[in-house]
């Protein structure tokens, strides 16, 4: 993992143009950034079984409040789907039980799981025009549904490509920022308002898509947003500084 340098400014972020977009992504309009830094890919299997072993889920100093209640009341001991058997951390995943690949990026983990884990790792959750700013000069590829792979998959060795990896498919990434309106946002009239405007609270976005995403329906400003202690869906994590 390496990280990389952005630059402070004023950006303009958002859905603008007859490109199809939800209207949650719209209307474009500006954000200051301070300089930042984001981490070259996803966290690893590996690099979470550190959290895990570092005794991450017992310790309540990393935690939200919130999250570190969730995970008292739900019992949570590793991302979803994982069970311990014979000393080998295996999941259940779209092809059945399997070995969790050290070098693939960890999945299932709630937002409260995200944080705690980037704060025990000296570093935070990006903000989603952080994404969004450091998207900008990476192409809208990945991993996607149309691989027909539907899981996470390491970065092979003998990639090379742009300084950030790993930005669009694999899995969603959590930021720090909570599902809000945009400065000059209105629902759209009739049913159609209800699909994303009601639930702007509570929420916390995600970006990039995963592996479950028809490539097709990514864009650099797509805004996915569940609650903080949701797992079910294919997400994951990339720090920041």
């Amino acid at each position: 993992m390496r990280w990389v340098d952005f630059p402070e400014g004023l950006r303009s972020v958002g859905h603008e143009g007859p490109d199809f977009a939800f209207d949650n992504e719209s209307p474009r309009h500006r954000v200051f950034l301070e300089p930042f830094r984001l981490a070259s890919r996803l966290v690893t299997n590996r690099e979470y079984k550190a959290f895990i072993d570092d005794g991450g889920y017992r310790r309540g100093d990393l935690w939200l409040s919130m999250g570190w209640a969730t995970v008292q009341q739900e019992g949570w001991t590793a991302p979803l789907y994982w069970i311990r058997q014979d000393g080998q951390w295996w999941h259940h995943t779209l092809a059945g039980l399997r070995r969790v690949e050290d070098d693939e990026p960890v999945c299932h983990v709630s937002h409260f799981e995200a944080d705690a884990y980037a704060r025990w790792a000296g570093a935070r959750l990006p903000t989603e025009f952080e994404n969004e700013a450091a998207a900008e000069s990476v192409a809208v590829e990945g991993n996607f549904a149309d691989e027909e792979f539907y899981h996470p998959t390491p970065l092979r060795s003998d990639d090379r490509g742009p300084a950030l990896r790993q930005l669009f498919g694999d899995v969603w990434e959590w930021t720090r920022s909570q599902y809000s309106p945009y400065p000059g946002f209105q629902p759209a009239a009739g049913a159609i308002g209800e699909y994303n405007g009601k639930f702007m609270c509570n929420q916390f976005v995600l970006r990039g898509g995963s592996c479950a995403t028809p490539a097709g329906h990514v864009r650099r400003t797509y805004r996915n947003f569940f609650p903080p202690d949701a797992r079910w869906q294919f997400t994951g994590i990339r720090l920041a500084r």
